[in-house]
């Protein structure tokens, strides 16, 4: 891929993980709205950012939701893989509140965790890309 397509595709994925956090944000603050929605979002924010970087590091990637899937392909020298040893209680959002199957419902505390730990995922990913070099603009 060249330079600069692997630039632009980066950028795309990490604007589609900022839009998919804003919306999990958005959901959050709605008393009327499932915390499954927002749950659901902010998976999707940290799995977007994560093969982000994947991208921008010419890392080839399977097509899988599983955050620590995604995370161990990161590099051991980026501070996002030891700051987020365990993605497992964000991942299950990816499909475990799309099915009214035999789960628990979502509570508050819920999603107010998936949405601050997407945050946080967001934040690791933009801060590494910044640190090698890629101009990351905070859009929304």
């Amino acid at each position: 891929m060249q330079t600069t397509d692997r630039l632009a595709d980066t950028a795309r994925w990490l604007r589609y993980a900022e839009e998919d956090l804003v919306t999990a944000e958005t959901l959050l603050s709605h008393p009327h709205v499932p915390p499954r929605q927002a749950c659901w979002f902010a998976q999707q924010a940290a799995e977007k950012a994560l093969k982000a970087a994947l991208i921008f590091l010419q890392i080839d990637f399977r097509r899988t939701h599983d955050l620590n899937v995604l995370r161990d392909l990161v590099p051991e020298s980026w501070q996002l893989k030891t700051a987020h040893p365990d993605l497992a209680s964000l991942t299950r959002w990816a499909a475990e509140v799309r099915y009214p199957e035999n789960t628990p419902e979502t509570t508050n505390a819920d999603a107010s965790n998936a949405v601050e730990q997407a945050r946080a995922i967001w934040t690791s990913v933009s801060t590494a890309l910044l640190e090698h070099g890629y101009p990351v603009e905070k859009d929304l």
